[in-house]
């Protein structure tokens, strides 16, 4: 009902807002004074107990708040630093269980230190999983874990931490926060496996066949996946070097990855992380590209012209049905420019069936008229 064109209000409700409006005012001062309260006490090396614990009330309410993540290493720093010097004999309890870890009480006191703040984030990194702050926190965490402990320690640290970043990717597989991360755990690992305290022999902390595998999980699970996609691209060429593969085996290889992606892209052809990978395959085999390591050696001219034939054959029969993609059209005027360098009487393709997918081109997507002006230039269309 209302009065004179106003609406009436319920009293309870405008003391509601208030309320709500007095309860941020409050929240936004005790905020304001945390803050000092932490910076205050940063700069006059206050690196106590209470120091961190109040880092971690600031970081709860903001972790993107980066320079309390560097404030609350700082105290890390300084307590690793206390405990690794520390010459007093161990408490009975403390000793029994630095040995059951198997590390001297001082690397066990630190081993906790990190454990601990390692927990204390995955709260924080279930409510932001994109928050760069708290990977890069834990980044740094592991890393200290790496320079003061034992490989033995280290790695199983780093481990877990596989296994974290796998359960949060398997919530969000397109986290490329996650992805990124990922590699930097499994490098981690394969060093510290690889030399740490002569328990295993050179190379045997490859883990370029397990994360390949993973690769193909998550792909199959969510084939509009481009971080997936790009780490398959980056492991191929330590795959075939840690298999050794001949000429036979990296044929074989190159024809299965194009048969997946062949299929990836008939389920769905306006998927463009999908055409990323068919464009990185098809570049290894272009010998004038350093950026793609080749997957064939030798790849002769014949071998490439092959390679292209089948491939704008292939790409050219997704058209039916997706006569509105452009990425299809793009495939074919690049593969084609490249098939005719190649080939110089070009039996696969005409000058006219290219111009006929530029028009294409330019209807489905006018706004990059210019470019396609440029291209036509570039192919002499």
């Amino acid at each position: 009902m209302q009065s004179h064109g106003i609406p009436r209000v319920a009293a309870t409700t405008l003391d509601k807002s208030e309320q709500a409006r007095n309860k941020e005012r409050k929240q936004i001062i005790q905020y304001q004074a945390l803050e000092r309260d932490v910076v205050d006490r940063v700069k006059a090396k206050d690196y106590s107990d209470t120091t961190f614990q109040l880092t971690s009330q600031l970081l709860t309410q903001n972790p993107e708040y980066y320079t309390i993540w560097n404030y609350r290493r700082l105290v890390l720093q300084h307590v690793s630093a206390r405990e690794l010097a520390a010459d007093e004999e161990p408490s009975e309890q403390d000793a029994a269980a630095a040995n059951k870890a198997g590390l001297p009480p001082a690397q066990h006191e630190v081993l906790l230190l990190i454990k601990e703040d390692l927990q204390f984030l995955i709260p924080l990194l279930k409510q932001y999983p994109k928050c760069y702050w708290i990977w890069n926190h834990r980044s740094w965490l592991l890393g200290t874990a790496t320079k003061h402990l034992p490989a033995h320690s280290a790695v199983t640290l780093w481990q877990a931490e596989l296994g974290l970043v796998s359960k949060m990717l398997g919530l969000d597989s397109r986290n490329f926060h996650g992805w990124g991360y990922r590699r930097e755990v499994v490098l981690a690992i394969e060093r510290l496996s690889s030399n740490g305290d002569g328990e295993k022999g050179s190379g045997s902390g490859n883990m370029v066949e397990s994360e390949y595998a993973y690769t193909t999980k998550m792909i199959q699970s969510n084939l509009s996946n481009f971080s997936a996609w790009h780490y398959r691209s980056q492991l191929i060429p330590r795959l075939l070097s840690s298999r050794s593969a001949d000429t036979n085996a990296r044929q074989e290889f190159l024809n299965a990855e194009f048969e997946l992606i062949t299929r990836a892209l008939y389920t769905d052809p306006y998927d463009q992380s999908l055409w990323f990978y068919h464009q990185y395959l098809m570049a290894t085999l272009n010998p004038a590209n350093a950026q793609a390591l080749p997957v064939l050696e030798p790849c002769g001219r014949v071998e490439h012209a092959r390679y292209l034939e089948r491939e704008i054959g292939s790409v050219r029969e997704m058209l039916e049905g997706a006569e509105d993609c452009k990425y299809i059209y793009q495939a074919l005027l690049e593969y084609s420019g490249r098939y005719l360098e190649v080939e110089a009487e070009g039996g696969e393709v005409a000058l006219g069936e290219m111009r006929g997918w530029l028009r294409e081109l330019r209807g489905i997507d006018p706004l990059r008229e210019g470019r396609w002006r440029d291209l036509e230039r570039k192919m002499g269309l």
